[in-house]
């Protein structure tokens, strides 16, 4: 028995009539109204492995799913398979097949803006979306690979370095297991490295993101060497074409959601973050442009000491402000 067989879920594989080829793999637990929740990179259903048991517990049903191109859903060869407009698709379609007229959505790291944006262009399926990790940014300013080529310095923004097919694979495909620990740890509160080291965000020109990443160091106090073996599983079966699709797209992206551009999200909205994840750095003027850009948001929640993985690294925590939420808007 696996580590994933031993939760208490429901497994399914979802046929998306609207999408005709694509299939979403959803886990679920629990009954009542329904909370979708969506990862991020590189992350499976399985980052919700600890929000499923406690959301089920509250009278929900938990729903996480493996976004396109992860785990065991569809994994499209065209890197334009992985846009924007087709993640919100993917979710209204997996709300449907559900049987399901709405829900809630929850997404952390890409999972937020993939969250957000399906409650901006569905507000009749999405009535309330909590962010985690990644402020929501409205559509705005230069096209994004513009932006990040702008960034002054010698090397490649990270985002700069995941958008030439081949480059990134070739550093995370012969040893996927190491890859993702050494990523998990880099941006772990816990086993972050200090301030002044080089940011693992920035690629020397020619070099690796791994090189950057801690070595020899302990795994993250929340992950497990079994629980990593079913990252990894996943990510060998699968490789990383499809995950880095999402990056590949943010230039269409820009251009898909021009007609939203600058808009708000109206919608009951709760943001939740780690003290120490640099997003908040970079993206300090989003989370200070809220009042206009979430009027609907009940709290915006930083944990001290936390990093990237907030609802891994601090399950509890994050449970009991889902949950406290989730009454209040459902």
């Amino acid at each position: 028995m696996t580590m994933t067989d031993a939760l208490d879920v429901r497994h399914s594989l979802l046929e998306l009539p609207e999408n005709p080829g694509i299939r979403v793999h959803a886990v679920e637990q629990g009954s009542g109204p329904l909370v979708l929740l969506v990862h991020g990179f590189p992350e499976t259903w399985y980052s919700w492995r600890r929000q499923l048991p406690a959301l089920a517990a509250a009278g929900y049903r938990a729903v996480a799913i493996d976004v396109r191109g992860y785990g065991r859903s569809s994994k499209p060869r065209d890197t334009t398979d992985y846009g924007m407009l087709a993640h919100v698709a993917d979710n209204v379609g997996v709300v449907r097949a559900l049987g399901e007229e709405t829900a809630v959505i929850v997404g952390h790291d890409w999972g937020s803006p993939i969250a957000a944006n399906s409650a901006l262009l569905r507000p009749d399926v999405f009535r309330a979306a909590a962010l985690m990790s990644v402020p929501y940014a409205p559509r705005g300013g230069p096209r994004p690979t513009d932006a990040f080529a702008a960034i002054p310095g010698d090397e490649d923004f990270y985002i700069s370095y995941f958008q030439e097919p081949g480059r990134a694979e070739a550093d995370m495909e012969p040893d996927v297991r190491g890859w993702i620990a050494g990523f998990y740890t880099a941006l772990s509160g816990d086993t972050m490295p200090p301030p002044d080291a080089p940011s693992l965000h920035f690629v020397p020109k020619g070099g690796r993101m791994s090189d950057r990443f801690p070595q020899g160091g302990p795994l993250p106090e929340w992950l497990s060497e079994e629980e990593l073996d079913v990252y990894a599983d996943e990510f060998e079966g699968g490789g990383m074409a499809g995950p880095l699709g999402r990056y590949r797209n943010m230039d269409r992206d820009w251009a898909d959601l021009a007609a939203w551009d600058g808009a708000p999200l109206t919608q009951p909205s709760l943001f939740v973050a780690g003290e120490l994840d640099p997003s908040l750095q970079w993206l300090s003027a989003a989370l200070d442009a809220y009042p206009v850009t979430l009027p609907g948001l009940a709290a915006s929640h930083i944990l001290k000491g936390c990093g990237h993985w907030v609802q891994q690294e601090r399950a509890e925590e994050v449970n009991g402000i889902l949950v406290s939420w989730l009454r209040a808007v459902v």
